[in-house]
């Protein structure tokens, strides 16, 4: 099982060459392999609320509810994992060890280790520090 991060699933939104690479690489993965988390859905629903209040501009405003709605229908078609008591056991071990890395970043790996999934991401440099999560970054051919 491969537990697609935020970062990956934003290069997915943004129809770039990088959402070309990813899309060749998850075409490779069996159906039902391929998911997210709900602290994923948290980060990126928070995000966009956030946007979506800083706006003053009409046109702005609407571009931002269009891009909401296409990661809504991203999330749709991913299923989630939940942050269930397995996984805040797991991230409570993980906080005391790693006090630097970001908490939603430390709950996405709790749950990829309690599921026994590998984490796709750019992000390797805080992800890599924790023992016993298998990560990869898809983005590179």
């Amino acid at each position: 099982m491969f537990v697609l991060d935020s970062d990956i699933l934003s290069l997915m939104l943004w129809k770039g060459a990088t959402a070309s690479i990813l899309e060749a690489r998850m075409a490779k993965v069996p159906n039902g392999e391929l998911v997210s988390t709900i602290v994923n859905y948290e980060e990126q629903l928070g995000g966009w609320i956030d946007s979506i209040r800083q706006k003053d501009k009409m046109s702005d405003l609407i571009e931002c509810y269009r891009r909401l709605h296409q990661q809504l229908n991203l999330y749709r078609n991913v299923p989630l994992l939940d942050f269930d008591e397995t996984a805040a056991i797991r991230f409570q071990e993980l906080r005391k060890k790693h006090r630097r890395i970001k908490r939603s970043d430390l709950k996405i790996a709790a749950i990829a280790i309690t599921n026994h999934a590998t984490l796709v991401t750019r992000n390797l440099s805080d992800f890599k520090q924790i023992p016993g999560l298998k990560v990869e970054d898809w983005t590179k051919e």
